[in-house]
């Protein structure tokens, strides 16, 4: 039995290499990840009530608890639409990357699938705008960790000394030793990833239900109903309807990264069947575990006002603080919440974009450049705060809007590719049949409107102080995508081998497509996925 299970196991692994080598790459990494291994990964990257603790100043100041929960709601079931459609893909097109210049990386899944699945004229634009989006978003999301767990250290500081007064220049410095310490562990530890992914599920797990046990058993001064589910606070200045939508960020940013398993195909054992699997999962784990998070705190929020400007510049430690009444107590629960930031940080990948940065070292078998690359990109996103009070908020808009668009590219491309007669057959071992448009539809509407909103300044009246820079940050990088465009992108970067339009995973087959028809010369169904 044992022989026959490897033997299988080797069987898939010589599949998912040769799908890689039809699109064109050549497999340079280990596969070390399983399916629990991979959820592990997936969940603790989305970590999706830490998430929403580690930027819970943004729901309270926005609405309060009735925007937390609803929106938290809302937006986990269309992100499932999302989710979904994402697996599909994975599913048929296990790679996990391209290149944005010359040479192959594993960093960016939805710029290969957008290659693949565009309409011929516009695939490689379309695909190189992808790259530049999730660049955006992979880069931004590391600086946001790295203010989170600096802003949760720094509060804990100051609960245990209330005479210490948090500067912004603190947060932007331990941010940086943050960032070092992450590329450190990156470079010299990423054979442990797959045991740490497995490990930090269950701290994951563990920290939730003992920050959810502590509040609620400690707390004797609980909300009523009424405050959680209904009340609307609002400390923006805006009117209520756009208040509401600013508190969408919070939710936003809680749901996000959930494409990690389809950056890691290269290193998991029979990619595409697991990874989607793993993408669905981790959305599910994130949704629900994140509701409950959310119930818990806003029915152990204190005072609102008292939240919202608590010296320690962390609401959720005041709340923590607040339910127990212990300064050793709250700086646990904190404590347990900042672990699982730095580890996940210390995990994250840069996304290379040029053949020095995609080089991988042979011997550690990592990108050594690109992790420095990003240590440098994220240190610089991270010295926003020294010139801005909403610095924090708008490096999570440019995060999330990065990741939410690069999202919404795969799936626009499926309903262009449908309108133009390009629309491939998916033949991976997951697909979605006749719903699958009606979910790539909605998924697409969702994303979009959500990345228009990130672009809105938090803060009324509006200054240079408060502006949110949201768009200046996206306008200035996709002018330099523009430009590179235009100068050496179009003339070197390739992409996968878009030859392949379809490959059977499951059998192992390939089936090319020219213009839209198979090898028979029979047209492809435009609405079949």
């Amino acid at each position: 039995m044992s022989t026959e299970r490897e033997t299988k196991v080797f069987d898939d692994v010589v599949r998912e290499d040769a799908v890689l080598e039809k699109l064109g790459y050549q497999q340079e990494l280990r596969r070390s990840f399983g399916l629990l291994g991979m959820i592990g990964f997936a969940f603790s990257i989305v970590t999706s009530w830490t998430a929403l603790g580690g930027v819970l100043i943004v729901g309270v100041e926005s609405g309060g608890p009735p925007v937390m929960i609803w929106s938290w709601v809302g937006i986990s079931i269309v992100t499932l639409a999302v989710a979904y459609s994402m697996a599909e893909i994975c599913s048929a097109y296990p790679v996990a990357g391209g290149s944005l210049l010359e040479t192959h990386t594993w960093s960016s899944g939805q710029y290969s699938w957008v290659a693949v699945l565009a309409p011929p004229s516009v695939a490689r634009g379309l695909s190189y705008v992808t790259g530049w989006f999730m660049l955006t978003g992979i880069l931004a999301m590391g600086a946001t960790n790295n203010f989170i767990a600096s802003n949760f250290l720094l509060g804990m500081a100051n609960l245990s000394y209330p005479s210490y007064v948090i500067e912004r220049w603190h947060t932007a410095l331990l941010s940086y030793a943050v960032a070092i310490l992450a590329a450190i562990a990156n470079i010299y530890g990423p054979h442990l990833l797959d045991k740490i992914s497995r490990g930090m599920m269950i701290w994951n797990i563990v920290s939730f239900f003992i920050v959810i046990i502590t509040i609620l058993a400690t707390n004797d001064h609980k909300q009523t109903p009424s405050f959680v589910f209904h009340d609307f606070q609002n400390f923006t200045g805006f009117g209520t309807g756009f208040t509401a939508i600013l508190g969408l960020l919070q939710s936003a940013f809680g749901m996000c990264c959930y494409d990690a398993p389809a950056h890691m195909t290269e290193e998991m054992r029979n990619a595409s069947r697991e990874a989607p699997k793993a993408i669905i999962m981790s959305v599910y784990i994130g949704a629900v575990t994140g509701f409950i998070f959310l119930i818990s705190i806003c029915f152990c929020i204190g005072d609102i006002n008292a939240t919202a400007s608590s010296a320690t510049g962390v609401p959720l430690i005041q709340i923590f603080f607040d339910s127990t009444n212990s300064v050793a107590g709250a700086c646990v629960l904190a404590s347990l919440i900042s672990v699982i930031v730095l580890v996940a940080f210390a995990r994250d990948h840069g996304l290379p974009f040029s053949h020095i940065f995609a080089k991988v070292e042979k011997k550690r078998q990592i990108p050594v450049y690109a992790i420095l690359l990003a240590l440098g990109v994220q240190m610089a996103l991270n010295s926003i705060y020294f010139g801005t009070v909403t610095g924090f908020n708008t490096v999570i808009s440019i995060a999330t809007e990065g990741f939410y668009l690069s999202y919404a590219m795969p799936l626009l491309v499926r309903i262009l590719a449908r309108l133009s007669g390009h629309a491939k057959v998916l033949h991976g071992p997951y697909t979605l049949g006749k719903y699958g448009i009606v979910l790539n539809v909605v998924g697409f509407i969702f994303l979009l409107f959500a990345s228009i909103t990130f672009n809105f300044p938090t803060v009324n009246p509006v200054s240079e102080e408060n502006m949110n820079y949201t768009s200046a940050a996206i306008g200035v990088i996709g002018l330099i995508s523009a430009v590179t465009w235009l100068t050496t992108g179009r003339k070197r970067f390739t992409g996968p081998d878009t030859g392949i339009a379809n490959i059977n995973i499951a059998e192992g087959l390939e089936v090319p497509v020219v213009d839209g028809r198979g090898s028979d010369g029979v047209q492809m169904e435009k609405a079949d996925l």
